[in-house]
């Protein structure tokens, strides 16, 4: 597959991070988990894929997210944010807000509703995307740009709802490799050349910990190769250790443990995106490459659990969507043989649909103190498959 080339400035860039990696493989002694490298890639500060100046949402980007599609999600999605606020506090934050599309979408439908929240803070690593979530809110909500603010960490204390889409995917991976003679870590080391290479080694530690409890596959002959998200788990538990009352609403990509670790499954769900050209080379141009993976949310379930929270949900987007009322939301767009109302349905379907969105992209709320079961997961809830 050809993939568009870079302007040279990009290559530049890509260059210049390259350079960084290798600097930080030597002086790791030659070798260096894929989770550092991941880390490297998306998010050296001015290099990284997020840290850094690129476009990556929309047509002109690497990828598009459902509020890219419409805003019909984030007004479905705002059914669920008004009932644990109302279970809570007024308040909510967004992690990883990317074009600030989801935030207005989510404030104008909750403004429609009378359920303001007192502030929608957005949690941003990326400065780039900084400036468009605030140049985005001041042209979609102008008005409530007032309630909006930036945040460099996580608050000490939180009340209220977490919103997180598509977040936990881009949160540094372990890689684990599973062969007839043990485990292994596979990480980044430099070959004759110079150039990065894929280099194994023993699992130890938490990795390994961690890995041999997941029970994978072991394969007669050759390998079987999986991604272990350690920092999503410790992402839950500081949200834990934070939130007061009120609950984390993920939307992501993934599976259940029992569906994520099939031996069919056997090189693992890691993907690069470059222009909408989806690709398996993370080595390919660092920095100018999203790299995802699949969540494994009985992971991210057990951690919350752990450290104190409830699950609350998980299901399908599909069924998270039609139970916020999605095709209500539709049905306002007006008649249904005008074009706004089928450019919508057309949205809505690929949203919802198993072929699409609808099963692949899953949610999982997670809370405290919430004293009645949230809208979202009241058909189709699948904790029992957790």
């Amino acid at each position: 597959m050809a993939l568009p080339q870079p302007l040279p400035e990009a290559l530049a860039n890509s260059d210049r991070l390259v350079a960084l990696v290798t600097d930080s493989i030597r002086a790791a002694g030659g070798w260096l988990p894929f989770s550092r490298y991941m880390e490297l890639a998306l998010y050296a500060p001015g290099l990284g894929y997020y840290s850094g100046g690129a476009r990556k949402f929309g047509p002109g980007g690497d990828f598009i997210t459902a509020p890219e599609l419409t805003p019909l999600f984030g007004q479905a999605l705002a059914a669920q944010v008004e009932q644990v606020m109302r279970l809570s506090a007024p308040r909510v934050v967004e992690a990883g807000a990317g074009t600030g599309l989801l935030a207005a979408d989510v404030l104008l439908e909750l403004e429609r509703r009378g359920a303001l929240p007192e502030e929608y803070a957005i949690l941003e690593l990326s400065g780039e995307l900084r400036e468009r979530q605030f140049d985005t809110l001041a042209e979609k909500a102008p008005h409530l740009a007032s309630r909006v603010r930036w945040l460099d960490t996580l608050p000490e204390r939180f009340s209220g709802v977490v919103v997180a889409n598509e977040v936990l995917d881009v949160m540094p991976v372990h890689l684990v490799v599973s062969r007839p003679d043990g485990l292994y870590e596979r990480g980044v080391a430099l070959d004759g050349t110079g150039r990065f290479a894929w280099a194994d080694s023993p699992v130890e530690g938490a990795v390994g910990a961690a890995a041999g409890a997941l029970g994978l596959p072991v394969p007669e002959q050759g390998e079987y190769v999986t991604e272990l998200n350690l920092a999503a788990r410790a992402w839950v538990g500081e949200w834990a250790a934070r939130l007061e009352a009120g609950g984390l609403l993920l939307v992501d990509y993934g599976y259940p443990r029992a569906e994520y670790y099939l031996p069919s499954r056997s090189s693992g769900t890691l993907l690069c995106y470059y222009r909408h050209h989806a690709h398996g080379d993370p080595f390919l141009w660092p920095g100018l490459n999203d790299i995802t993976a699949f969540v494994d949310f009985t992971s991210v379930a057990e951690a919350a659990f752990d450290a104190g929270l409830d699950v609350q949900g998980y299901t399908s987007q599909a069924a998270f969507l039609f139970n916020c009322g999605i095709l209500e939301c539709l049905a306002r767009r007006g008649p249904e043989e005008s074009a706004d109302y089928v450019r919508a349905a057309r949205a809505v379907q690929r949203l919802t649909t198993p072929q699409e969105m609808g099963e692949l992209f899953k949610v999982l709320a997670l809370g405290r103190g919430l004293a009645e079961p949230l809208i979202g997961f009241s058909r189709g809830d699948r904790l029992h498959a957790l």
